[in-house]
């Protein structure tokens, strides 16, 4: 066994639950203070146990280090060098791709990084002690942060001073986000503005609301609440205190620079402090992003209204359901073993439903005022002197320091592969798990291990939230989660009113609520920016203002049998999006996960729609995490209900953003099953998704059908469990599922072009239905043309089979739903090129059933329609061969147009996956792979 250098254990709980604090930091919880404690030394604790030795494996594309100077971001553009640990983990993943076919337990080292507790002391690169009562040890391999502390207020400063050196620029970034003021401070780009526009009117907190919040859990979260605040304050405190030492020996990031924030040879300028508010702002942002569900519901009412208005009231909504799919036999799930966990579901009688009457909705305004660069598309430019060095990097944040499509996108990819011990080679269970947060330099997540008193864990933590680590492992557990999606987000009509007792238009500003007409609250910000280096766009202004009421945030007008309403947006996470900060406190303290209930208990405290897995030595878990709305009886869900007391969540209470919520015995869990899979798939029977895409064919098939396969074989091993993943991320969904209907369908060609098409379609299938390098390295996929093919023809063939049907106005409705296809290169999907994720959400499911249909084979579920030919099998064949031969003379040229990253026909470079630059450095794109970023291999040979 290596040795490594000392590491420290955490306290034991007092009854298993309390908290281990220093005398000193109860007397400042009990005075209220959360100012920093004075430096305190204290002998070394005993080494800390790790129970997993070398079978724990981790990786995180690019790099630990997000950080660059000035100088280190001028010799990346100019020559392509990259700072120490900047992507020094980007190629082990991008070759995973590749390698995965000859991949063995020994060979797991080649693609991921070494997990382990503490840092071999011949790997030790850097040892600091920014107070005396905390260490942090970085490794020569990758650079993470090992944050040893002897205090618990010295564990946390370490942490945050650690978040600072790593992602400075990225914390500083995403406070403004948080907060609506991304353009002040980094530029009026037209998708930095589109950001604000998308974000701000989903948690538009003044500074009151977050100081409310953080008031909330230090006074409603009992002893763990105080002490999160108080580490929350500690995190803060290191982390000023790397601003300010990096300010002063000018190491801070370059893009202070760039961006006008301090000059270049002068230093004059500021990093504003930070404060306890910063991170519920930036705690907004990742529950905003990662663990919310539901809404949409005024749209879904639309496509409703579409059916009926085609169909007839009774036979529309039928139909409508079916595409609706809440409840889908063929669905994949994670747990299987029937039990059944109703939430969200159709009720029998709908009450209270309030559809929009026919063309009356209007969107919300939430822009106003433009003046300058904010009111032209493509604003002029105004030109800003630099120094000769750094022209190169004028105007490098003109399209924006973020991808314009961040929140509005499905974020997918996350997913889980756990087998337990009883079909493992070992007899322990095996895990390959990990969520996907997008693909950016720096990467939104950052490494760390945390070993300090009530606190030992390694694994990630999104930046600026780092007091813990969100996901990694213990001592002799780990655990992951994927986003659940599940409908915590309704919508309200509430019917509009005037103080005089006059008629109110649309427009109006007062609303009853319990029978009163109240004035709705009128939130606005003004943001104003100026030219800097690195965007140049001229100087512009605009004024972002949304209405609140207690039910929410106004999104929608319309009237309703005539009366006007104002549609608000309520989800039950709204003024709480860090309470979850408990939960995350329980995952990291040893004294309280030592079982599969201990850690189901500890998820149960995380708000965020989540799933979550759990692996030790003896026991494998699941659970389902998120504040779930106790809804009226008969209010649906899926549509906007009037806002009325009858059918308000029960307990609702509009001061403090509360309600009653579904026991934890309601969430969907289970412990010991054969194996779980997930990724973004329907967890358990009963449990209504809150989107259309959980039908007959999801991408969780690509991973239960090889999992279930290793179970039966038996002897799974952590490589095995890992081919199985990687080779589901290289697989075309529509290839492994669909396709063998549609050829059965088509049996051969009716001209040369399509017999040529339809040999290599089948051809494609046969392998594998792979979208992967015909060699490692070569930049070409093998059976490239069937590829392509199969991208032009999907988009036609669905078109094709579904319109004439469904008509135009309920067929572009539903594909407003659901887009029609999610391909790596997102030609028409939702994810934004280079992305990554691919086949979260399509028509997959209902090509699978409709062609089963045709076919006359048996079909559970769905629309109960066979609409391709209108149902006849010749007819189908025909739609289906005219849109083939259409996709195959369709050139690569208009099937992958160019972009800045690739010209136009490269089906390679279509489908690549680039790390979004969010600050200033770039890293090369890497092949496609459909998986996490962030991704753990473990497997625990002994226990506590």
């Amino acid at each position: 066994m290596r040795r490594r250098t000392p590491r420290h254990a955490p306290r034991t709980s007092l009854a298993g639950r309390a908290v281990a604090v220093t005398a000193t930091a109860v007397l400042a919880l009990t005075a209220g203070l959360l100012s920093p404690l004075p430096p305190a030394a204290a002998d070394d604790p005993p080494p800390v146990a790790d129970h997993c030795g070398d079978n724990c494996l981790d990786i995180l594309p690019p790099g630990n280090n997000g950080s660059a100077t000035l100088v280190e971001i001028l010799a990346n553009r100019a020559l392509g060098t990259q700072p120490k640990h900047a992507d020094d983990q980007l190629a082990p993943y991008d070759a995973l791709a590749s390698g995965y076919g000859s991949l063995t337990d020994d060979k797991l080292s080649d693609f991921f990084q070494d997990a382990s507790f503490g840092v071999p002391e011949d790997q030790v690169a850097s040892v600091i002690s920014p107070r005396e009562d905390v260490t942090i040890t970085r490794d020569k391999k990758t650079g993470v942060p090992h944050i040893k502390g002897t205090t618990r207020y010295g564990t946390e400063f370490g942490a945050g001073y650690a978040a600072g050196q790593d992602r400075l620029w990225l914390i500083d970034l995403f406070r403004h986000v948080g907060r609506g003021e991304l353009t002040p401070f980094a530029g009026g780009a037209e998708a930095n503005q589109g950001l604000e526009q998308q974000f701000w009117p989903e948690a538009p907190y003044t500074e009151e609301d977050l100081e409310a919040q953080v008031a909330y859990i230090r006074d409603h979260g009992g002893e763990r609440g105080r002490q999160a605040m108080a580490d929350a304050q500690a995190y803060i405190d290191g982390l000023n205190a790397y601003r300010v030492k990096a300010k002063k020996s000018r190491t801070f990031p370059g893009e202070y620079v760039l961006t006008g924030k301090i000059g270049a040879v002068t230093n004059i300028g500021e990093i504003e402090p930070f404060k306890l508010t910063d991170l519920i702002a930036l705690a907004s942002v990742v529950g905003g992003l990662f663990g919310n569900g539901g809404g949409g519901e005024v749209e879904a009412a639309l496509s409703l209204l579409a059916a009926q208005q085609k169909y007839g009231v009774a036979k529309g909504t039928e139909i409508w359901e079916g595409f609706r799919g809440r409840e889908d036999p063929e669905t994949v799930l994670t747990v299987t073993d029937g039990t059944s966990f109703p939430y969200a579901g159709k009720p029998e009688r709908a009450r209270g439903q309030a559809l929009p009457d026919k063309g009356s909705v209007t969107r919300e305004q939430v822009v106003y005022d433009r003046t300058g660069s904010a009111a032209q598309k493509n604003p002029a430019k105004d030109p800003v002197k630099a120094p000769a060095e750094l022209k190169p990097l004028q105007g490098m944040y003109d399209d924006g320091v973020l991808p314009a499509d961040l929140f509005s996108s499905d974020r997918g990819m996350s997913n889980a592969l756990v087998v337990s011990g009883e079909h493992t080679a070992s007899g322990h269970p095996v895990a390959v798990f990990g969520p996907q947060t997008g693909y950016f330099a720096p990467q939104l997540l950052m490494m760390q291990e945390l070993q300090g008193p009530g606190i030992s864990a390694r694994g990630v933590s999104f930046a600026g939230v780092g007091m813990y680590v969100q996901l990694g492992r213990g001592q002799d557990y780990s655990w992951s989660a994927t986003s659940a999606g599940q409908d915590i987000t309704d919508t309200y009509a509430v019917e509009l009113c005037s103080p005089d007792g006059s008629a109110p238009g649309k427009d109006a500003v007062h609303y009853r609520f319990r029978g009163e007409c109240l004035p709705m609250e009128k939130l606005e910000k003004t943001n104003a920016w100026k030219p800097s280096l690195a965007d140049s766009t001229a100087k512009g202004s605009y004024r972002l203002q949304v209405y609140r009421t207690k039910l929410g945030i106004v999104t929608h007008r319309a009237t309703v049998d005539g009366t006007p309403v104002a549609y608000t947006q309520l989800r039950s996470t709204y003024g709480h999006e860090a309470d979850s900060i408990i939960g995350f406190q329980m995952l990291n303290d040893p004294g309280q996960v030592t079982d599969v209930a201990s850690f189901q208990e500890a998820a149960q405290h995380i708000n965020y729609a989540f799933n979550w897995f759990y692996a030790d030595s003896r026991d494998t878990a699941y659970y389902n995490s998120g504040g779930n709305p106790v809804r009226a009886e008969g209010v649906d869900a899926a549509l906007p209900v009037r806002g009325e007391p009858e059918y308000e969540w029960q307990g609702y209470d509009p001061a403090t953003h509360t309600s009653d919520q579904t026991p934890p015995a309601e969430h969907p869990q289970s412990v010991n099953q054969d194996y779980y899979i997930s990724w973004n798939n329907k967890q358990a029977k009963g449990y209504s998704a809150a989107n259309f895409s959980h039908g007959a064919v999801h991408r969780g098939d690509l991973l239960d059908g090889r999992v279930k396969k290793l179970v039966e074989t038996g002897s799974v091993t952590r490589a095995s469990l890992t081919r199985a993943m990687a080779e589901a991320g290289v697989t075309d969904l529509r290839g492994e599922q669909v396709l063998p209907e549609l050829l059965k369908l088509l049996g051969g060609g009716d001209s040369p072009e399509t017999t040529k098409a339809v040999q290599q379609l089948r051809a494609w299938q046969a392998a594998g239905s792979q979208r992967n390098q015909s060699a490692a390295g070569s930049k070409t996929y093998a059976h490239s043309d069937a590829v392509r093919i199969m991208d032009a023809w999907w988009p036609k063939l669905v078109r094709a089979s579904f319109e004439p049907g469904l008509g135009e106005e309920l067929y572009t409705a539903l594909t407003g739903e659901l887009t029609v296809d999610e391909t790596p290169s997102a030609g028409h999907g939702p994810t934004g090129s280079h992305a990554g994720s691919a086949f979260q959400n399509g028509w997959w499911g209902y090509v699978d059933k409709d062609l089963r249909r045709v076919l006359g084979e048996p079909v559970e579920g769905g629309p109960g329609v066979a609409y391709c030919g209108d149902g006849d099998r010749e007819a189908c064949r025909k739609v289906l061969l005219t849109t083939l031969a259409e996709a195959a003379a369709t050139p690569a040229e208009e099937v992958y147009p160019g972009d800045d990253t690739c010209e136009a026909g490269d089906q390679w470079c279509a489908d690549s996956i680039v790390q979004r630059a969010v600050g200033g450095l770039t890293h090369k794109n890497i092949q496609w792979q459909n998986r996490p970023t962030y991704q753990q291999v473990v497997e625990f040979p002994s226990h506590r």
